[in-house]
């Protein structure tokens, strides 16, 4: 195992847990950084003098850190920071009505809190969704987040008659939409649920209704990280070192080497080679045909501009509040929520009347952490937007009307935030966006996540050209955190599962989920 030299392209989460999954296998392991440190998206800001989250924000599915961290001969309380849990998954807010409804960790309290916000019926029907999107979940993670991606015949054998039955109770092809008005008779609460869809960066009127599985994913613990998402990334890289892997920050991949149709190394920008036996992509893949030149067939296609994931325009903010009570993670929403996603879909632009949702960092559930009155806070503020960042450069009137009108709707929901001075404020657009993770322009999730086909077009761990495998949130099980970490472990048992045998076409489980009755599978141990 020492003899086999991997490269791994990417300090993503889903490169760091191939990296260290690998290493842990006593494989010789060099991890390849373009930036100055881990967390791909994961990545610090310093704003007026704070150190923030400015991308992903929020903490689920620990399970996968503790089985990640058991198999490598560690722990989430020995190897990551304190993780503590909120009391308080979501604070939401409506404009129109100055209404607020706070979403809880204990499910009977959310039940409570949605019949004094709706009705009664309402609450009881709000059990019977987290009931559903349990089963649902149930039925997903052996066959789909646990294993390789799964062709339709596949997918079909494994759910069973049960799990199809819980399928199409769903209703055949509906998207989360159409489903939640089943669910819920309240407008606020369609909308409410319906952002579980910009989870993987779609609209809730194209993803598929089994995305309604992330209110009980929600419902299994919302944490938050200390020293915030970028402190988890570099505590992986330092285990991932400690475990005898090797990191190089700064080092730009320009092109992946081949020699008769085999993975063999990487080329650096500045022309150096290095030679491995494997190499693990966790760019977004997109990016993947730019680098391969001379294989044609082995990357994905990358996706058109209408085929993209949601991007966004964010706000880093080190600033004092006023009015509402922020909990950690909130939402502000405006009416007319369709229109929001038909202007980003259809007409391109950013949307009129968007939705804001608000990560207050210095705060758990609804009081400010360590900070005095009227101190600054910070808050990463963040609008959807159309993946348009390599097509045009979302300039200054445009994203400044934007921000007014984000800021006016935290206003008419209660909230004033208290900017003095440009340097309390770091903006990105899409075309930001796109330059950070280039060929995507700007969407942060890889492909749209639209139509129930969705799942058999993402790319998987294994690709047509022997030793390139692919992790990270642009490749199946999906985007997130934990999704992402999930491509990680998949590339890893898949990349042992063809040095362990000749055959490329075993199907690879990561063991301890759902058990699938007929797939082929290489579990990792």
């Amino acid at each position: 195992m020492a003899e086999h030299r991997v490269i791994v392209v990417g300090a993503g989460i889903g490169g760091l847990v191939s990296a260290l999954l690998l290493a842990a296998r006593g494989l010789d392991v060099t991890l390849l950084e373009a930036a100055d440190g881990p967390g791909g998206k994961m990545r610090p800001v310093s704003v007026d003098g704070a150190r923030l989250d400015a991308g992903p924000t929020v903490f689920t599915m620990r399970w996968v850190f503790d089985e990640l961290l058991a198999e490598v001969g560690s722990s989430v309380a020995e190897a990551l920071p304190a993780l503590q849990p909120l009391a308080v998954l979501a604070r939401h807010a409506w404009a129109q009505d100055d209404s607020r409804l706070d979403l809880f960790a204990d499910r009977q309290r959310s039940a409570e809190a949605i019949a004094a916000f709706s009705s009664p019926a309402e609450g009881r029907r709000y059990l019977a969704f987290c009931e559903r999107a349990a089963r649902v979940y149930r039925q997903l993670e052996g066959p789909h987040i646990r294993s390789s991606r799964p062709g339709v015949v596949q997918l079909v054998r494994d759910l069973g008659p049960r799990g199809l039955a819980t399928l199409a109770g769903l209703g055949p092809m509906a998207s989360l939409a159409s489903a939640l008005q089943r669910e819920f008779r309240d407008e606020r609460l369609q909308q409410l649920f319906g952002r579980y869809a910009t989870y993987c960066g779609a609209s809730p009127w194209g993803a598929p209704a089994t995305l309604m599985l992330v209110a009980h994913v929600e419902q299994e613990g919302v944490w938050a990280v200390q020293g915030g998402m970028a402190a988890l990334a570099a505590s992986i890289a330092q285990l991932l070192q400690a475990r005898g892997g090797r990191i190089r920050y700064g080092a730009r991949v320009a092109g992946i080497v081949h020699r008769q149709g085999r993975a063999c190394g990487v080329r650096l920008a500045d022309g150096e080679v290095l030679a491995s036996d494997s190499v693990v992509f966790n760019g977004d893949a997109s990016a993947l045909a730019g680098l391969l030149n001379g294989a044609p067939g082995v990357a994905p296609q990358p996706a058109r501009a209408d085929g993209r994931s949601l991007s966004a325009v964010t706000w880093a903010l080190h600033v004092g509040t006023r009015g509402f009570a922020l909990a950690r993670h909130n939402v502000f929403f405006d009416q007319d929520y369709a229109s929001e996603f038909d202007d980003v879909f259809r007409a391109r632009r950013l949307p009129r009347r968007g939705t804001v949702y608000v990560c207050a960092q210095d705060r758990l559930d609804g009081s400010a952490a360590g900070t005095a009155d009227d101190a600054p806070e910070r808050l990463l503020m963040l609008v959807n937007a159309p993946p348009d960042g390599d097509s045009r450069s979302f300039d200054d009137p445009e994203t400044e009307a934007c921000q007014a009108r984000s800021l006016d709707l935290l206003r008419r929901c209660g909230l004033t935030l208290q900017i003095d001075h440009p340097s309390q404020v770091l903006r990105r657009t899409p075309a930001d966006f796109n330059r950070l993770f280039p060929a995507t322009g700007g969407a942060l999730y890889g492909p749209s996540t639209h139509g129930w086909t969705a799942v058999f077009r993402r790319a998987a761990a294994a690709t047509p050209m022997p030793g390139l495998y692919l992790a990270g949130g642009s490749v199946h099980p999906g985007p997130g955190v934990p999704m992402a970490a999930m491509s990680g472990r998949l590339a890893a048992a898949t990349l042992m599962a063809h040095l362990g045998s000749t055959r490329r076409s075993s199907r690879v489980l990561i063991a301890g989920g759902t058990s699938m009755r007929s797939a082929t599978t290489a579990a990792m141990p």
